[in-house]
């Protein structure tokens, strides 16, 4: 069974266009830390936002057996962490949801040799691939920018 991490942000929910577009309303730019500490994250986790059905190819992972899966997602505020769990906890109470900090490597985080990272930030994918991890881009256009690409969660059956 392989070790398996889904990020949150951009793979399960689309949630960055609506993060950024509320930042830019607030006078933030999209990489201020102080505008997600304070803003409220329930306004962004809701199910119309689900990313290329995510939550069923989730449980199609579990369900394959193939996998130990856990949601690895960086967090802001204790407050987005919380929100975060809540959401997931709807849909999943198997699952373990890891908060990282925004300031911590997740590869640093989690022992990443040999497991698997599905995100859609390069930096993320990356430094897991330093650490010996196996990093896979998701991307709803299938740009891969160096990296194995999958737009939809379950294609992961396919490739282990």
């Amino acid at each position: 069974m392989k070790r398996l991490y889904v990020d949150f942000d951009g793979v399960i929910l689309n949630t960055n266009p609506i993060l950024y577009e509320e930042a830019k309303k607030s006078n933030y730019s999209k990489e201020d830390n102080e505008f997600y500490k304070n803003f409220d994250f329930k306004k962004v986790l809701k199910d119309e936002y689900i990313l290329n059905d995510s939550i069923n190819c989730l449980k199609k992972l579990i369900d394959s057996s193939k996998f130990e899966v856990n949601i690895l997602t960086h967090c802001s505020s204790f407050n987005e962490g919380i929100d975060k769990i809540s959401y997931i906890r709807k849909f999943f109470k198997e699952i373990s949801v890891i908060i990282c900090p925004k300031e911590v490597s997740k590869a640093k985080l989690i022992h990443s040799k040999d497991a698997i990272l599905i995100d859609d930030y390069l930096g993320n994918l990356k430094e897991w691939e330093e650490e010996g991890g196996i990093p896979i881009r998701f991307s709803p256009e299938l740009e891969s920018k160096g990296f194995q690409v999958i737009n939809r969660l379950d294609k992961l059956i396919e490739i282990f």
